[in-house]
């Protein structure tokens, strides 16, 4: 059986405050920048004055309370979403692939891919009800008007998943044949901790007629990463409804979102070399993050975009555009060279390469990107995911009575269908807690698992590890970190 792990995010009381936490800021992301009042809402900027009276009558707060939170035919068709990745998972064709041996079998997992298959069957439905609906497609409305509904119904199902495979991963003994085993920190003998970081390591489940399930693998790469792509598609159908146009912003920060998604899907089988499939176990932290923090979360920009409409204009679109290039280049310019040395490093392109020999047997690489920075990659990934918060601009927006006399005055201000209007004011900046908080968390996630990673390979190289460090000094970023 694996050793216990040291803590790791604050231990068991960091754990806590994550698991309980984070249900809390999403529904208060939600109130508090909303499509009722203004992002944030105008009570939370005059905390003086401020009472609960008040604030629940500048958010979309249910008439029924707490209740409104969740809907039975909500959670129908979340399931029916579900239940749809699934079956596509079993009838698309797929790219049958085997991982990296297990630690104490030494024997290596079978994995299914076909994401991105199933992304575009579910894309190209949903193109075909949006030629035959236009902004009125039922999916699109459906989604918009019970964000709430989905996003609390998939947080509870986060908990139900957590608690199924935590309490399932008791029945792991060591040397089974079916190559389970328990993460290596995830063990500690702490219930708030282990539930939170994953007890075991690649839980799988066998389905009638679907067959056998990797259950980390699966909720990864499919039902969250492409229900982000659909709400920033519904975003977008919210806005023309709202406003009759499409903001070029919108668009655009659509398009790149997708395209990090499909390209990710596309290259499905990378997941196997990532952290979170070889060493995490499966628990809270996964499992929240796949379904409810990168859907959600993520497509927030698209969110705020379609209620205060921006228009970046040709030049300001340009240079946001530049940015997202030079970080997928970074990106994939490091990661392929990664591989290629990997797999060969003994062609033309490294004949000058320089690197560390280990006793393990393999090859550090210390020139090219890799000589810049111990995660060289890591900061284009960053840098990639910045314009998804730039388009944004200077966020903050309130919301007025149609025909409003501070509004003919206001710049950067849009007129609804409806006639209210949609101003700055006094939110200008303020909004930008809600918009680039998503950027800010992600170069948050690289430092730390950049952290985690230094610990992983200290463990596997020992002094060659150091070796390397004093070699490759920087981090991340080569000067900054």
């Amino acid at each position: 059986m694996a050793k216990r792990g040291k803590y790791e995010f604050g231990g068991p009381l960091g754990a806590t405050a994550i698991v309980f936490g984070l249900p809390l800021l999403m529904n208060a992301w939600y109130f508090f920048c909303n499509d009722v009042s203004g992002c944030p809402a105008p009570a939370l900027l005059e905390p003086r004055t401020l009472t609960w009276a008040k604030l629940k009558t500048q958010i979309p707060w249910p008439q029924n309370g707490v209740a409104g939170f969740f809907s039975w035919k909500v959670t129908g068709w979340l399931f029916a979403y579900y239940a749809l990745s699934m079956v596509l998972y079993r009838i698309l064709p797929g790219h049958e692939v085997y991982g990296s041996k297990l630690r104490e079998s030494g024997k290596p997992l079978k994995y299914k891919f076909n994401a991105f298959g199933t992304t575009l069957v579910e894309l190209a439905a949903c193109a075909v009800g949006t030629y035959f609906y236009g902004a009125e497609f039922p999916v699109w409305t459906f989604i918009t008007d019970n964000y709430l509904q989905l996003l609390n119904t998939s947080i509870v199902l986060a908990f139900a998943i957590a608690t199924w495979v935590y309490i399932r991963s008791f029945s792991v003994k060591p040397g089974n044949p079916e190559l389970r085993e328990l993460a290596r920190g995830g063990h500690t003998g702490n219930f708030i901790y282990d539930f939170y970081i994953g007890r075991e390591l690649n839980p799988r489940v066998t389905l009638p007629w679907i067959g056998e399930v990797d259950v980390k693998c699966w909720l990864e790469m499919r039902v969250g990463l492409t229900g982000w792509i659909l709400l920033d598609l519904a975003f977008i159908a919210k806005q023309y409804r709202t406003y009759g146009f499409v903001s070029d912003s919108i668009v655009f920060l659509t398009a790149v979102q997708s395209y990090y998604v499909l390209e990710g899907q596309y290259s499905e089988s990378g997941v196997l070399g990532m952290m979170d499939i070889i060493t995490d176990g499966l628990g809270y932290m996964l499992v929240f993050g796949d379904i409810v923090w990168v859907p959600f979360l993520y497509s927030n920009q698209c969110r705020y975009l379609s209620v205060h409409p921006v228009h970046l204009g040709p030049a300001n679109l340009a240079a946001v555009a530049a940015v997202f290039v030079t970080g997928v280049y970074i990106f994939r310019a490091a990661n392929s060279e990664k591989y290629a040395f990997r797999t060969n490093p003994d062609q033309p392109r490294f004949r000058d390469a320089t690197y560390l020999q280990t006793r393990r047997g393999t090859r550090l690489l210390t020139s090219g990107w890799w000589g810049m920075a111990r995660h060289i990659n890591y900061f284009g990934d960053w840098l990639q995911s910045t314009p998804f918060t730039m388009p944004t601009g200077i966020a903050g927006y309130v919301i007025l009575p149609a025909g409003s006399a501070l509004a003919s005055a206001a710049v950067n201000g849009a007129t609804m269908l409806d006639g209210r209007e949609v101003v700055q004011g006094a939110a200008r900046g303020w909004g930008m807690i809600f918009t680039y908080f998503y950027s800010l968390y992600f170069g948050f996630l690289l430092v730390h698992r950049e952290g985690r990673d230094d610990v992983a390979c200290s463990e596997k190289y020992g002094e060659d590890w150091e070796k390397y460090k004093k070699i490759v000094k920087w981090r991340i970023l080569p000067g900054v970190y």
